[in-house]
Order: C-alpha cells, then sequence, then structure tokens
C-alpha cells in the first residue's frame, strides 16, 4: 500500500507546525489509508501489506529543522527527538487497530502491517552490528551543518557533497535511508520479524532439500 503518511507530518513539521496540529492530521492520514485498502479490495485484491512509517524524530532534516536546546527532548540512547516520534508510534498504533478490524470483516484477505518504525530503529540502536560506522543519524548527501542537512543546499544541489562511502551510512539525504539501510529493512520484513502475521509463516522459505524435490 505504499508508505502513505511520511510526507503528510514531515512537511508541516520542516514548516514549523506545532506538534499538536501535525497529531491533528493522524486520523485524516489513517482514514485515507483505510479508503486506499477498501478500494483495492473491492477491485479483488486478496494479500495486502500495509506499512506504518518511519521514526520521524530520527531523520536529520527534522533533527536539524526542529532541534532543541532542551535536552530532556532527546532520546538519552538514540538522539532522535521523542516528541516527533511518538508521532510516529500514535500513527502506527491507529493502522494496527484498523487493521484488526479489517481481518475481521475480510477474512478471507491476508492484510500483513509491515513494521517500518521498529525496523528501522534497530539500526539506530546498533548501528555498528549492521555495517554502519559513521554517525547513525548523520546524512551521506547534503549541504553540511553537524548532520549534514541544509534546508537550502539539499542533496542534488550543486553546492552538497555526497559521502565516499554510502555504504556506512544508514540515512542518505536527511529523510530517506541509503541503499544499504534499506537493504537492512527490507530483511528484517521478508526474512525477520517486522511483519504481523510474519512473512515466513505465510510464505515458508523452502528448505534446500524441499526445493530439490
Amino acid at each position: 500500500m505504499g508508505e502513505i503518511g511520511g510526507t503528510n507530518y514531515n512537511t508541516p513539521i520542516m514548516q514549523d507546525k506545532s506538534i499538536d496540529e501535525v497529531q491533528s492530521y493522524v486520523p485524516l492520514v489513517i482514514d485515507t489509508i483505510i479508503s486506499a485498502i477498501n478500494e483495492v479490495i473491492d477491485m479483488g485484491a486478496q494479500t495486502l501489506v500495509v506499512p506504518g512509517i518511519f521514526p520521524i524524530g530520527c531523520s536529520s532534516s527534522i533533527l536539524t529543522l526542529r532541534g532543541s536546546q532542551n535536552k530532556q527532548e532527546y532520546d538519552n540512547i538514540t538522539g532522535c527527538l521523542i516528541k516527533f516520534n511518538k508521532i510516529a508510534e500514535y500513527h502506527n498504533e491507529v493502522v494496527q487497530a484498523k487493521l484488526k478490524h479489517l481481518r475481521e470483516l475480510h477474512p478471507n484477505v491476508i492484510m500483513i502491517y509491515a513494521d517500518y518504525y521498529n525496523g528501522a530503529m534497530q539500526i539506530i540502536y546498533s548501528p555498528v552490528k549492521f555495517g554502519f560506522t559513521n554517525r547513525v543519524l548523520k546524512s551521506c548527501c547534503g549541504g553540511g551543518g553537524p548532520l549534514n542537512y541544509n534546508k537550502f543546499v539539499i542533496c542534488g544541489h550543486a553546492l552538497s557533497t555526497v559521502c565516499d562511502d554510502p555504504n556506512a551510512y544508514a540515512y542518505l539525504d536527511g529523510i530517506h535511508f541509503t541503499e544499504a539501510g534499506y537493504k537492512i529493512i527490507f530483511k528484517s520484513l521478508f526474512q525477520g520479524q517486522y511483519t504481523t502475521p510474519s512473512f515466513n509463516s505465510l510464505c515458508p522459505t523452502p528448505t534446500p532439500t524441499s526445493a530439490s524435490q
């Protein structure tokens, strides 16, 4: 179903909208997601993957534009902004509750929740474990600053710079992950524990013996 919702929150946050205003968008965004799900089910869809959204408060764009002098606003372990991650968590909780109801209405349709949030947070909590040896919240491509994000010199601008080794960075441009980052998230979704129900339970990977038979 695509990652519906990320831009709806990121844009007003970067425009300095209040936390209450941004959070008020959640029901509207969720209604759009549910409407889209119902539409494709009516068209005959039998299996759907419905993702949550990523941890907003960990992206270098938000950290740069909405940073605070108050250390209590940051998570002690990750350095992410707590209040913006709570919006993402709230959004994801509502999506999962709505999916539970939809599964009851459409018992013959498989609806898989993809936990983008925790798939990303595992990287942010343990970057070295996944091979990200540079500062995990710093962007590979950008216009300078502590986290290599500058709203006037974004990635792709003539004055922006790109890191020598993107595979050592989790974040690409202040919002999106690098290919290496997305690869880890992909594996954790399709081969790991970050989907409900799990892909492995629905489409188990054949063993070499069964594959050869």
